[in-house]
């Protein structure tokens, strides 16, 4: 069985963010917005969602500073792990881009960068100006 042309997965939502977009999810039942993959609404139960964009800029709501890398990412360290809340009102996990460790703060204004390097895309943000 195919999933229905709509349905937005992981792959589908980390090809949007190689692509510079980064997509959410809109329950067409409740209206709640998450961050896909889901498949069920945590609000409502329904399985009802509509791909929506999203603008990208938003605020740290938390953030650690990552000295001890997994194998194979010895290279990057230190980076910084933000937790993002967008203005539409969910958060998004993602990497620091272009600002400095001493600079991250709980409510510093953010704005949605992609980081893509050869096969691999993550979810990244930078100064929102």
């Amino acid at each position: 069985m195919t999933a229905p042309a709509d349905v937005v997965t992981l792959k589908t939502f980390f090809d949007e963010v190689r692509d510079g977009r980064l997509t959410g999810i809109r329950c067409g039942e409740c209206r709640a917005l998450a961050i896909p993959p889901k498949e069920f609404c945590p609000s409502c139960g329904k399985r009802a969602w509509t791909a929506v964009p999203l603008d990208g800029a938003g605020e740290i709501a938390s953030f650690t500073v990552i000295r001890v890398a997994p194998r194979g990412h010895t290279a990057d360290v230190p980076y910084a792990v933000l937790v993002v809340r967008l203005r539409e009102g969910v958060s998004v996990i993602g990497r620091a881009v272009d600002i400095p460790l001493d600079a991250l703060s709980v409510g510093l204004s953010v704005r949605f960068r992609p980081i893509v390097s050869g096969e691999h895309t993550l979810v990244g943000f930078g100064p929102a100006s």
